[in-house]
């Protein structure tokens, strides 16, 4: 059954524009509330609500905690705190749900609710079904000496921020290491720097001055030229970006190259491999790079793709019994460290892979050499029959691609009104006129 409201991460829209407003958030909390409640039956039911930096955070908080306290739920509220900081609190604090206001990546105009259960996971596609049929029924409201309680708590920063350094070996440090640490404005911007000195380094923190509208604003993982330049003018080691919501992580060298989600998970697999700690293999997306796959194949490490989208990398893991996978996307999941993709988890995991082989990115960097992947964004509308219009044209290119020569990868985004067109291919002028061609006939 398709969904109406959900996609590959949870709710998103344009705020005012969509269906991104207070009173359908207010309609969405009092479903949610219905329907997690009865999935996890306790005598004060509790839901922990985070959110990140954008200014109509505050607006959509308040409709969400009426609707969630209309339906009987007690809410906690942390204020700004990452997406995987709410999953951990969620599962710690023995709630029955977790909800984080947030775009993740998006521009500050756009926001989302992403929700957690009990065990700190994204919902199910079935539980997310059942909200969006409690959406389309009337609001239900519990009686008024039944209604929820709401309060912000305490300590939250601090306790996300020892359970991050939690997951770093405690015979490793980061001393004498200079790391520029770019949290985007977002939601991680009063908690990575702290976890980073507070295990040895020098930090030089940039993207951290939120003022509502500078969200994911020329920096953080989606605009890695900002980190590139403040590494370089630092002359510091390394820089770690991770998105708006802090789930993302995308690292740069000393030199200023790039390093996204297939390199870093690479690096993590290489290094477990190494110390006899890796469990099973490792799982990619669609998405992922042939030329890690075949790298990883050489280390004897299996490899398995699932769809795009970190949600679905977890399924696929906890379907193996596996620990390691993730997106070139910057989500990276390390099951035995979390059980969600956390960016400042994931470049502790790097560090400390990297002490463990010995090494630095750029060593590293020669183990194998990323196959050209070219991307084309096309706009669509709902009344597109872009599917049929460009069969043919990707039925040509992946007989062209055929004998592990590249892969054509053509879906339609969870998050935007675009489809994703993506040629790999060993040689990038083929790429590039490939993707043209698929990206032109759905248009013509």
């Amino acid at each position: 059954m398709k969904k109406k409201y959900f996609g590959t991460d949870g709710i998103r829209g344009e705020v005012g524009h969509s269906i991104i407003t207070p009173d359908f958030i207010l309609k969405l909390g009092n479903a949610a509330g219905r329907v997690l409640v009865n999935h996890n039956q306790r005598q004060e039911p509790t839901i922990i609500i985070g959110k990140d930096t954008r200014i109509s955070g505050y607006m959509l908080e308040a409709a969400l905690q009426a609707g969630l306290t209309s339906a009987g739920v007690r809410v906690l509220l942390t204020g700004p705190l990452p997406t995987p900081g709410i999953s951990y609190l969620t599962k710690a604090l023995r709630l029955n749900a977790g909800v984080m206001l947030s775009a993740s990546h998006n521009v500050y105009s756009d926001n989302g609710i992403k929700f957690f259960t009990e065990d700190g996971l994204k919902l199910s596609d079935e539980l997310e079904l059942e909200i969006e049929k409690a959406l389309d029924e009337p609001m239900s409201y519990v009686s008024p000496d039944k209604f929820g309680r709401a309060k912000r708590i305490d300590g939250a920063v601090d306790r996300y921020i020892e359970f991050c350094k939690s997951t770093f070996p405690s015979n490793f440090d980061l001393y004498n290491l200079k790391i520029v640490v770019d949290t985007a404005n977002g939601a991680g911007y009063h908690v990575a720097p702290k976890v980073f000195h507070e295990l040895g380094a020098q930090v030089v923190s940039i993207g951290d001055s939120p003022n509502g509208f500078n969200i994911n604003d020329k920096v953080g993982a989606t605009h890695v030229k900002t980190l590139q330049v403040a590494v370089l003018e630092n002359k510091a080691d390394y820089g770690v970006a991770i998105d708006g919501d802090g789930d993302r992580l995308i690292m740069v060298d000393k030199y200023g190259s790039i390093y996204d989600g297939d390199s870093l998970i690479y690096i993590i697999a290489k290094a477990r491999k190494c110390a006899n700690t890796l469990q099973g293999g490792v799982v990619g997306t669609v998405m992922t790079n042939m030329a890690m796959e075949q790298a990883l194949n050489e280390m004897s490490i299996e490899f398995e793709r699932s769809q795009v989208g970190d949600r679905y990398v977890l399924e696929k893991l906890l379907e193996k019994k596996w620990q390691v996978g993730g997106e070139a996307s910057g989500h990276i999941l390390c099951l035995d460290k979390h059980i969600t993709g956390d960016g400042i988890i994931s470049a502790l995991q790097v560090f400390s892979s990297l002490k463990i082989l010995d090494q630095n990115l750029d060593s590293i960097r020669n183990d194998w050499i990323p196959y050209p992947q070219i991307m084309k964004n096309v706009k669509i509308d709902s009344s597109s029959n872009w599917q049929e219009k460009s069969r043919e044209a990707i039925e040509k290119a992946e007989k062209k691609l055929e004998g592990g020569v590249g892969r054509v990868v053509v879906r339609a985004s969870g998050t935007e009104p675009v489809v994703r067109v993506m040629v790999e291919a060993r040689k990038s002028d083929q790429a590039e006129k490939l993707a043209q061609s698929i990206a032109d006939a759905m248009t013509a």
